[in-house]
């Protein structure tokens, strides 16, 4: 998720909650200061009737109102306790009422609201009274839901301004962030440019531009030190190789040795024949990875794959191993001696490993380029493409697969290995999204 969605995600909820709460308590506010001013006029009520009665000495006269109503009735003495109480309040029908009430077969003549009430007692003479006065709160209730629709809607308005402000003011805001993310993506030591600075007005990411900047001119240096370290390591090793190389074949050529030191002439001669592939294979790889061997051409596999089994027929008949080919018409754009070598290290690497009587099968199509053999039951470990990684028994350099690989990614390329039964193989994706 990303981190404009996931700050919005939080932000709103968090919002959202805060306004329920506070609208809540809003709404509770406004109810309880209406209700408070309903209680004022009950006690203004209350006060007429007292000074009424203080005056006259009597009860004053009743009667009922649209949104008022006082009734009295004798009580025992002290039974009555002044309070506050909800109730419901009668109201008879008016003229509009009269109307709705015929219209829709209203019964009796008048509805029960939602009112008010306060409960009081007065004493006149010797007579004690209870006095009830109820007020319709219809009004009060209504103007509570219409504040509070109101207030919502207001609420509605600015989480959806909030949302929009963070969705288009965060994503201009991010953007030096999302420009350096792709600097970074395109970001090769190999290549000479380099990172350029981003023109913000944000520190933070000036921070970071200006870290990121750093980092990577220091790991492009890094990189040429390491790159000229092995070019020169591996050039200066191939006059020594060369010379023993030679001194090699004229001490075993000039000389009758007995059978022992015959044995480590041979190790001898093994070893830096070894060596000598190694450092090629090395100098190879440092051009591969560096990009270095740019001569591209049209290539028709199919003739190519053709000429390196012609190559290696003698040693197909040596280890009695039998070939089975299927090759489809198939170009590709590419250089030819990299292509080369990809053929050869693959055909080689199902020869080097396979046994007596094995057997290996090469299917070329317009997507793939699929390579099987036979060999030892066992499913290779996923280091099998890293650097001198190879089995116990192998006379390999270690490096064959992974220059292999290092190849089909300069093409363009996939290649991936799994064992099926008696099967390994190797498969080469022409067509990589």
């Amino acid at each position: 998720m990303k981190l404009l969605t996931k700050y919005n995600r939080v932000n709103l909820i968090t919002t959202v909650i805060v306004m329920l709460i506070t609208g809540f308590i809003y709404y509770q506010a406004i109810s309880w200061i209406l209700t408070n001013q309903k209680d004022k006029d009950l006690k203004v009520e209350e006060q007429e009737a007292f000074d009424y009665v203080n005056l006259n000495h009597h009860l004053p006269q009743t009667f009922d109102s649209n949104d008022q109503q006082i009734t009295f009735s004798e009580a025992k003495p002290g039974s009555v306790k002044r309070e506050f109480i909800n109730t419901t309040y009668f109201k008879k029908w008016d003229k509009d009422d009269e109307h709705r009430r015929h219209h829709h077969r209203h019964p009796g003549n008048g509805k029960y609201e939602a009112g008010r009430g306060l409960i009081s007692s007065v004493t006149v003479g010797d007579k004690y009274y209870k006095i009830l006065i109820v007020e319709s709160i219809v009004e009060t209730e209504d103007l509570i839901r219409l504040i509070f629709t109101i207030t919502i809607a207001v609420i509605l308005f600015l989480l959806l301004v909030l949302y929009i402000t963070n969705r288009l003011i965060l994503s201009r805001l991010w953007q030096p962030f999302y420009t350096l993310m792709k600097e970074l993506r395109l970001f090769s030591v190999a290549d000479a440019r380099g990172i350029s600075k981003l023109e913000t007005t944000i520190d933070e990411f000036k921070e970071l531009n200006n870290a990121v900047v750093e980092m990577t001119a220091k790991a492009r240096h890094d990189y040429k030190d390491l790159k000229t370290f092995t070019e020169n390591a591996s050039h200066e090793l191939l006059t020594p190789i060369a010379v023993i190389n030679s001194k090699l074949d004229t001490l075993i050529q000039t000389e009758n040795f007995n059978d022992r030191q015959s044995k480590l002439l041979n190790d001898l001669y093994s070893a830096v024949s070894r060596l000598n592939r190694l450092n090629q294979s090395l100098l190879l790889l440092v051009k591969i990875e560096n990009r270095l061997l740019h001569e591209q051409q049209q290539i028709n596999l199919r003739e190519l794959v053709e000429d390196m089994i012609i190559q290696f027929e003698e040693i197909f008949q040596d280890k009695d191993l039998k070939l089975t080919y299927t090759l489809d018409e198939k170009e590709i754009y590419a250089s030819r001696y990299l292509a080369e070598i990809l053929v050869s290290n693959l055909i080689s690497n199902a020869i080097r490993h396979n046994h007596n009587g094995g057997e290996v099968i090469i299917t070329l199509t317009e997507k793939q380029m699929i390579i099987q053999n036979t060999g030892d039951n066992l499913t290779l470990p996923d280091e099998i493409f890293t650097r001198f990684h190879k089995s116990s028994g192998s006379e390999g350099s270690g490096l064959g697969l992974t220059i292999s690989r290092q190849i089909c990614q300069n093409f363009g390329f996939s290649l991936d290995y799994r064992f099926q039964p008696p099967f390994h193989t190797f498969t080469i994706n022409f067509n990589v999204t």
